[in-house]
């Protein structure tokens, strides 16, 4: 007789906190006809257990929660990437599309809990995914870190997307410290469908087009499934300029404000700059793939490619910024207006996994092994390098600037081999095991000749060949623990976790939950864990020289020394090593009927030894001292570098509460309410200062890198919805209420903090079933047209006295608020938005529409 084999208990292998009962219901929403799926199909906030690999429980045996969001909540959302629909229907994630970044322009920032990317686990199929090859070095959110890139993962290959709000170290290892995404991918036998999308902005421009396929096919009748996605798509540029001050520019560039300035002004109001959202095309394939050898065997495996191409634009050097461009740029008999460098990436992603599920003895078994990588490469067109051409000009090189340049670029890459089993030892315990061995590659890649010369490409200096070298290391981890429902009510789920490093160390680390059902109703939860990340290969090993704006004192070359260089030691910069973090969390879930539900939860996170990128350390101005000694060597006027710097405290509420099925004009009507409140969110104790840094009288931490740590996100954000079924209609209205942040900029008065206001958003969707197979869906976001808004706020009489004052600065002819206000918005070019510090996009209103054929 044949042994029944428990595929479901074996699913906690590849998503380890999904449950059998909400598997089911997005099952079924993936079959419905679009216009039928009631919305509690597509969006579920569950309590589940907190990445146990123990056996499946039902929905309210587990005590952690996390939000389930099915394909047509993410669809409905209109947005064009998979990170910004989250941003719209996870409370506690966040990401902002930040102008003229360079590289950081092929990905955004996210996180959740205002914790940074790399704090962040993805994966797919409860498997780990690579991550991305940049690491953010720009002052924009995730400056220091790097996060994989779930842009690339095509919308419609998602079945459905698991957010666990809690750490996991213990389960997954490194960088689960705030929290674990696990994206599902659609697993159908049969159908599919074609998906044809479009869009533009308000200002009628970022014209968006799209289309994709999925299909489902059978393998060996119903032994297994192959489902496939492609998906190409196209946005053009978006351009959100400010108004040029003049005074500014002629005080800031020391140019003749009537001779020079006003007239190039008069005909370029914002200077030519051009900041937005840059254009961008996009290829996608998704592959996902199960077949069952026999009842006690299955095979299965996922893979995916994405090719991704953005042009986005420098600065404008202007003719009284750069005077001239040696001829090489503008056509010869024209006037010299300047010219806009523009910086092109390219960006490959790509994964796979294979795998197993089978009985050994009388456990489940998984093994599976993981390959993903991520290359990137830079170019620069239309730019010069002006050093290079100088030395042409005076015959010391024989070879002239040339206009474009390759600048290199970076790759990431990793194995992943995970072996895991489980099983149900009584009906109280279940146990579980595994491992998992990984080994990761990352490598700079040097750019040409011209774009390293000197200072490099004028807006983004290539990879040099010294700064340019591959580096990799290993690492082993093991973990078990065991599920026991103590009695019917209470349950407890601990695990323990061993993790070594070829390059850096071990790390121990633990976790506990449990769940007590107070009643069929009330259900109270908590956890407590400890958890690690590792320092990446890009914050040990990156070098390189970096242009960035400095307020008030325009571009300037910085060096980015990495962490095992001779210039790190020479500055007395320690190794890198594993942050640290404490994690407790307190719920409780609420369900006073079938149509309602409620989860409340407190979370505290400690994150010990926290990895940053240094503010640029400069010279004292004092040649003998050993930090001048030191930069003067490296021939650069700042240096930064990667350092376990501090400790951090985040602590907050999230909440949701959710009623279906209310009766609503002949059809159902459900209302939506969730959200997060930052209760703290700050440094702990002392900046970890190395000793020459510290006795220079400066500090790995300024004002501006600590606010953009913990205060340029928002304070709370709140999301409101209602949706409505009618007949063939579905209606959805959605209010995104974005909480205050507030930065201090580089180069502002210390007196002063930029405030950004409080804002809601709303989002309004219809749905249309034309036919059974076939919907036409229409979006309208940011109906309202709000867009980011500012002020400054005094930190203290001496600030107040600033902003109420009415003198005229001799230098710039400006009063001290109109000063400080070119400070932050370079002279106007971001007067809607600066580097830091918005909540969300600056486009403005948008348009989309998307018309779905299912077969």
């Amino acid at each position: 007789m044949k042994k029944n084999f428990p595929f479901a208990a074996l699913l906690l292998s590849a998503s380890p906190y999904v449950l059998a009962q909400a598997t089911a219901v997005a099952q079924t929403a993936a079959v419905q006809p679009a216009a039928d799926a009631t919305p509690d199909d597509i969006q579920k906030v569950v309590i589940v257990s907190t990445g146990s690999r123990g056996a499946q429980r039902t929905m309210v045996d587990t005590p952690v929660p996390i939000d389930i969001i099915g394909s047509r909540e993410l669809s409905k959302t209109g947005q064009a990437t998979l990170d910004k629909s989250l941003q719209f229907r996870v409370p506690s994630f966040n990401t902002v599309q930040t102008p003229v970044n360079d590289a950081t322009s092929l990905l955004d920032p996210y996180e959740i809990r205002n914790m940074g990317p790399s704090r962040v686990l993805i994966l797919i199929n409860g498997k780990r995914k690579n991550s991305s090859s940049l690491i953010y070095t720009q002052t924009s959110p995730g400056r220091g870190e790097s996060g994989a890139d779930i842009s690339a993962i095509p919308p419609d290959a998602i079945k459905r997307i698991e957010v666990l709000r809690d750490g996991a170290s213990a389960q997954y290892g490194s960088d689960a410290i705030a929290g674990v995404v696990n994206i599902i991918l659609k697993d159908s036998a049969e159908g599919g469908s074609v998906t044809a999308r479009t869009g533009i902005t308000h200002e009628s421009d970022g014209k968006m087009g799209g289309l994709s396929l999925n299909q489902g096919l059978p393998l060996g009748g119903d032994r297994g499934f192959l489902n496939y996605t492609l998906d190409v798509s196209k946005i053009n540029l978006s351009n959100r300029p400010g108004v040029v001050n003049a005074k500014g520019e002629a005080g800031d560039f020391g140019a003749d404000l009537n001779t020079q300035v006003l007239p190039f002004l008069a005909a370029h109001p914002d200077a030519g700059n051009i900041n937005g959202s840059p254009a961008t095309r996009a290829a996608k394939a998704e592959v996902n793939t199960s077949y069952d050898l026999s009842d006690t065997t299955k095979l299965y495996g996922n893979a995916a490619y994405v090719n991704k191409r953005i042009n986005s634009f420098a600065n404008y050097r202007t003719p009284y910024w750069r005077p001239t461009d040696y001829g090489l740029l503008h056509a010869s008999g024209t006037p010299y207006v300047g010219y806009v460098p523009t910086f092109i990436g390219t960006l490959d992603d790509y994964n796979a996994t294979g795998g197993t599920k089978f009985l050994l003895g009388d456990w489940n078994a998984d093994v599976s092994l993981t390959y993903g990588g991520n290359k990137q490469n830079y170019q620069v067109t239309n730019s010069v390098n002006r050093g290079m051409q100088e030395d042409y000009l005076a015959h010391k090189i024989s070879t002239p600037s040339p206009t474009s340049f390759d600048a290199g670029g970076v790759k990431f890459s990793h194995w992943v081999l995970n072996g895991d089993v489980s099983q149900q030892m009584s009906k109280e315990v279940s146990v579980y095991a595994g491992t998992e061995l990984r080994h990761e590659n990352y490598e700079t890649i040097a750019g040409d000749v011209g774009s390293t010369y000197g200072s490099g490409a004028d807006s983004y200096a290539g990879n040099s060949v010294q700064n340019s070298f591959p580096s990799s290391r290993s690492n082993y981890g093991a973990y078990a623990g065991a599920t026991w429902d103590v009695t019917p009510a209470f349950l407890v789920d601990a695990t323990g976790r061993y993790e070594k490093y070829t390059d850096f160390g071990s790390a121990f680390v633990w976790k506990t939950s449990t769940r007590y059902k107070v009643s069929d109703q009330l259900t109270l939860r908590a956890s407590a864990s400890t958890g690690f990340r590792a320092p990446s290969l890009a914050q040990i090993y990156t070098q390189k020289a970096q242009y960035s704006f400095v307020a008030g004192g325009g571009i300037q070359v910085s060096g980015l020394v990495n962490n095992v260089s001779s210039a790190a030691a020479a500055l007395q910069v320690p190794k890198l090593k594993a942050e640290k973090s404490d994690n407790i969390t307190l719920g409780l879930g609420f369900k006073p009927d079938s149509n309602t539900s409620i989860t409340l939860d407190y979370y505290n996170i400690k994150v010990k030894d926290r990895i940053v990128l240094s503010t640029e350390i400069t010279p004292t101005g004092v040649a003998t001292n050993p930090l001048d000694v030191q930069l003067g060597k490296a021939g650069i006027v700042s240096a930064s570098f990667f350092v376990n710097a501090l400790t951090s405290r985040t602590e907050g509420i999230d909440y949701v509460a959710s009623r279906k099925n209310i009766p609503f004009a002949d059809g159902k009507l459900t209302l939506n309410l969730s959200g997060n409140y930052s209760l703290k969110n700050e440094r702990e104790g002392e900046v970890n200062n190395p000793a020459l840094i510290a006795a220079a009288g400066q500090s790995v931490l300024n004002a501006t890198t600590e606010a953009l740590m913990f205060t340029s996100r928002p304070k709370f954000k709140t999301i409101l919805g209602a949706d409505w079924d009618y007949k063939q209609f579905n209606f959805s209205l959605n209010n995104t209420v974005f909480g205050p942040t507030h930065f201090r900029n580089a180069g502002m008065d210390n007196n002063l903090e930029v405030a950004f206001k409080t804002k809601t958003v709303t989002d309004f969707a219809v749905n249309y079933a034309l036919t059974q197979n076939t919907t036409l869906s229409f979006n309208v976001n940011n109906m309202f047209n709000v867009t980011p808004s500012w002020h400054f706020n005094a930190r203290n009489a001496q600030g107040q006295a600033l902003l109420d004052s009415k003198a005229i600065d001799p230098a710039y002819g400006l009063t001290p608020v109109e000063v400080q206000r070119n400070l932050v918005t370079f002279n106007g070019r971001y007067s809607m938005v600066t580097y830091d510090g918005s909540q969300f996009s600056q486009l403005g209103r948008t348009f989309a529409a998307s018309l779905n054929y299912r077969f």
